[in-house]
């Protein structure tokens, strides 16, 4: 694995089982959430994950975490494999990988101060105690843009943006080298998305950050990625650096989604093509044969339906997985 490479995923795999029955429980089906997706990370780098809702954004993020075990595959973490990782081992390779959740208010315990919640993981992964501790804690309140004597607030105290802030102080507390930022401005007004986008910037300069930046929103994911992975119904359909996908975009699905987002010029915007996508997204229970696109796709052909297209380098940096690309 080449030096600059933080996270390597090969051909990882999540299905949930649907079972039935109360006392012996069987399995008649399950949910292929994300289905042998393969990328990789740099080192300080941010890659922006966009896709429809419900086509395994957030699970793929946790399984980078191991906060839900993969069904199969590899997450390659500073070269070593989380699958096959268990008890202390994690648990100390966790130090260096964090996330923050989409909805600030849910992922806070209502019961702590934000002082408690800052402090959390440090209790659990250092030994830092007593007076340093509540220096630390000042510390980073004050790095996210809070004043540390909100210290003794509790969550319900703290306005959406104050609270996401605090999620990311949390997330920092131990100093880690990836963060997964699950739609961290999806729950905030457009007012405080762009102080959260810039802050999280200003941290990746200042602390060597390593940003998974999973969003819908692909105005935004083109302003913080460095590169762009785009998922439909748990795989990886392309990936290529921000300038080029924007730009020269291969993938029918992605062109589509580009195709949707509003351009801020009454001209172009008035004279440009939009791509409407026909059907509805095949179930993630019984997903059709060869390229799960082939039932929307409007340039699909024969063999589409039939073989599922590899994820191919077509161009210097730039995977596609399309026969017709």
């Amino acid at each position: 694995m080449p030096n600059d490479i933080l996270i390597d995923i090969k051909n990882l795999s999540m299905y949930f089982p649907i079972t039935k029955g109360i006392i012996r429980q069987q399995k008649i089906a399950e949910v292929k959430a994300v289905d042998g997706v393969n990328f990789f990370i740099r080192k300080g780098e941010t890659l922006g994950l966009v896709g429809e809702s419900g086509c395994g954004k957030t699970t793929l993020g946790r399984c980078l975490l191991q906060l839900i075990r993969p069904t199969s595959g590899e997450v390659s973490f500073e070269g070593k494999d989380l699958c096959n990782m268990e008890g202390e081992a994690l648990r100390s390779i966790r130090q260096r990988m964090q996330i923050i959740f989409q909805d600030p208010f849910d992922s806070l315990d209502p019961r702590m101060t934000a002082g408690e919640i800052v402090a959390e993981p440090l209790r659990v992964h250092t030994r830092i105690r007593g007076k340093a501790l509540m220096e630390k804690i000042g510390e980073l309140l004050k790095i996210v843009g809070l004043d540390p004597t909100m210290a003794d607030r509790y969550p319900h105290q703290f306005s959406g943006g104050q609270r996401q802030r605090l999620g990311i102080a949390r997330a920092l507390a131990i100093r880690p080298s990836f963060i997964v930022c699950d739609e961290p401005i999806s729950a905030l007004d457009v007012s405080i998305q762009a102080q959260i986008i810039n802050l999280l910037e200003d941290l990746q300069t200042e602390f060597d950050l390593t940003y998974l930046f999973i969003a819908h929103d692909l105005s935004v994911v083109r302003h913080i990625s460095h590169r762009v992975a785009v998922m439909y119904l748990g795989k990886i359909v392309e990936v290529a650096n921000r300038d080029a996908l924007y730009r020269v975009a291969k993938h029918p699905y992605t062109i589509a989604l580009l195709s949707a987002v509003p351009i801020p010029d009454p001209v172009v915007e008035a004279t440009r093509e939009r791509i409407i996508l026909k059907g509805e997204i095949p179930s993630p229970i019984a997903l059709p044969p060869g390229c799960n696109f082939h039932p929307r796709c409007p340039i699909g052909i024969e063999i589409c339906q039939k073989e599922i297209p590899p994820l191919r380098e077509i161009e210097e940096n730039h995977w596609v997985a399309c026969h017709l690309a």
